[in-house]
């Protein structure tokens, strides 16, 4: 960057003095330049543009212990013995799982080297072993006061400017993300100046855009976001850094469901699985058995150096009767820990009881519901991936695979404790007539069980009759999806590949979605069922019913969407059984 725009002082004066006038025409005309026009490289507002471009390190703290740099993708590790391979951010949620698996165990994570880190300049270091990964991390400063500044972003394209000692214009360069920003500030001098081409508009943590208009609104809107969020940068990964008044107005928020109870070592869950809790502002603790019966307690909070303690006392309810250690706040889950194998996972769920069943019937009768998953004593029913419900009026539900359509009933009531219940009941499917307890609501996703079994029924929120409803990016890959006939060009478990038991097959994605599979050899055709969805946490997926038996049972899945051109579409899913990804790539042949 230096070479193509900053002029030397003796150039600048050797040109001014042949070419007085000249000079001025190979330079833009600004207008009379003040404070808000330009910035010097070393000034306050363009440090803290640098720090708003830093690259974060603190997303990976799971793996390297260090907020000041992160390791690139892919990698791989071995996490309590399972060997995984790192390829995107959504990745180390693996591990965590791993790690939450079992809450009291010692976990164990081992990076295989070489690996290469970026640090918050963008530049890259090859790291050969532990040794070398721990000198470096030591050099971090934790605890929240490192370079990058993550509560704001800037949205991209982004336009600047260059000028010379008399203000004039240089040059100009649009960036398009964080890490070429970073970079055009890596190669000036401390006293060149810049500009801006303003508007800017930047994004706040919580998604909420603003749009700033000079360099003095640029850094007030950057000062007043930096301090805004909990940037995460200790070694913490699972943010359990929360504090007292948090930990206060958390718990007081949402009834909380016991999904475990483990006392001096010995499972209690069968007991006091799924009791209700509500805690008030006042101190009182009241819980609901299955049975509906109340029962009555006080809890009190305090903070030691230690974290959050929760004290629990209750007549009857003994086992719950400690001082425990806040061990973890999740989304939506609460894990207590005592000494002495002492054990409590809470459940939030705030918006699942409710005396009024009507509001439940207005939200199924709204759209139609993908079945996403069916549970039956802890197993997958796969063949039913991708059905699809229909809850009408006078109790009357359908259920579809885009060919068969078969009729049932519904209900909507509720039990003892309160809990919203959903009643189905089809002739020809057996598998789903039971009262199912709505046990999660999201904004587009619905999760069912049956209460102390290994029942579970997720649906996911279709509203494709409502183009206000229909997501571009699910559109664009539909429309490239149904643009012909394809084939699988990759299908691996893991480190082992299995392209070739699909090489005889052909698919079509058609209309109503309708799959087409054709055996090649034979001629023969079978249907299968294909959607493309965003899910409610905002990944999009591409699910599959292919059949249970054979080969094409393997890509009978919920898939995540990874990429796309014209003429090749990846996808990817975890898979528990073996601790790896399944990796489906289709090409068009």
């Amino acid at each position: 960057m230096k070479n193509v725009f900053k002029y030397s002082v003796f150039s600048l004066l050797f040109m001014a003095t042949l070419m007085v006038t000249s000079c001025q025409e190979e330079f833009e005309e600004l207008p009379q330049p003040d404070e808000q026009q330009t910035l010097m490289a070393s000034s306050t507002t363009a440090k803290l543009i640098e720090r708003t471009a830093a690259n974060d390190g603190s997303f990976d703290n799971i793996v390297d212990g260090a907020s000041c740099f992160a390791l690139n993708f892919p990698y791989t590790v071995e996490v309590n013995g399972i060997q995984i391979t790192i390829d995107s951010r959504e990745d180390l949620q693996v591990i965590e799982e791993i790690f939450d698996a079992i809450d009291d165990d010692v976990n164990v994570l081992e990076i295989l080297f070489p690996v290469t880190i970026t640090y918050s300049d963008y530049s890259q270091i090859v790291i050969n072993n532990l040794e070398e990964l721990r000198a470096l991390a030591e050099e971090c400063v934790e605890g929240g006061a490192d370079d990058d500044i993550e509560c704001i972003d800037f949205v991209y394209p982004i336009t600047l400017y260059t000028f010379d000692i008399n203000e004039q214009q240089t040059g100009s360069v649009t960036v398009n993300s964080d890490e070429e920003l970073r970079l055009f500030f890596k190669g000036l001098d401390e006293n060149d100046l810049i500009s801006i081409d303003f508007p800017v508009t930047l994004e706040l943590y919580d998604g909420t855009q603003i749009t700033v208009n000079s360099n003095a609104e640029l850094a007030v809107a950057i000062e007043n976001a930096k301090e805004a969020c909990d940037e995460d940068d200790d070694n913490d990964y699972n943010d359990d850094d929360f504090t007292l008044e948090r930990f206060n107005n958390l718990i007081t928020e949402c009834p909380w469901l016991v999904r475990e109870v483990q006392r001096d070592a010995i499972s209690q869950t069968d007991q006091y699985f799924e009791y209700l809790m509500n805690f008030t502002e006042d101190g009182a603790v009241t819980v609901k058995d299955r049975l509906g019966n109340v029962l009555n307690g006080t809890w009190n909070t305090r903070i030691t150096d230690r974290g959050v303690l929760l004290n629990l006392q209750f007549d009857i309810l003994v086992d719950f009767n400690l001082e425990w250690f806040v061990y973890e706040i999740e989304p939506g889950k609460i894990k207590l820990y005592a000494e002495g194998g002492n054990k409590i996972i809470l459940k939030s769920v705030c918006d699942v009881f409710n005396d009024d069943p009507n509001t439940l019937r207005e939200i199924l009768r709204e759209c139609a519901w993908v079945i996403k998953k069916v549970l039956i004593n802890g197993d997958e029913v796969e063949r039913m991936i991708g059905y699809e419900f229909k809850f009408m009026a006078e109790g009357v539900v359908t259920l579809s695979n885009g060919i068969n359509v078969s009729e049932g009933s519904w209900v909507i009531t509720t039990n003892a404790q309160g809990r919203l219940v959903l009643a189905l009941e089809f002739g020809n499917e057996p598998t789903l007539n039971f009262e199912w307890l709505l046990s999660d609501l999201r904004n587009d996703r619905l999760k069912f069980n049956i209460e102390g079994t290994a029942y579970e029924l997720v649906v996911q929120r279709v509203c494709e009759d409502d183009p206000a409803n229909v997501d571009g990016d699910v559109l664009e890959i539909r429309n490239v999806m149904m643009g012909g006939e394809w084939m699988v060009a990759r299908y691996s478990k893991g480190e082992v590949d299995e392209t070739q038991n699909f090489m005889p097959y052909s698919f079509v994605f058609g209309p109503e979605h309708v799959m087409s599979i054709t055996l090649g050899d034979t001629g023969t055709t079978q249907p299968g069922i294909w959607r493309v969805l965003r899910n409610s946490d905002g990944k999009l997926k591409v699910y599959l019913n292919a059949g249970i038996e054979g080969s094409l049972a393997a890509l009978t899945d919920d898939w995540d969407f990874v990429s796309m051109t014209s003429n090749r579409i990846e996808l990817k899913s975890y898979s528990e059984s073996n601790a790896s990804y399944e990796v489906l790539v289709f090409e068009k042949p």
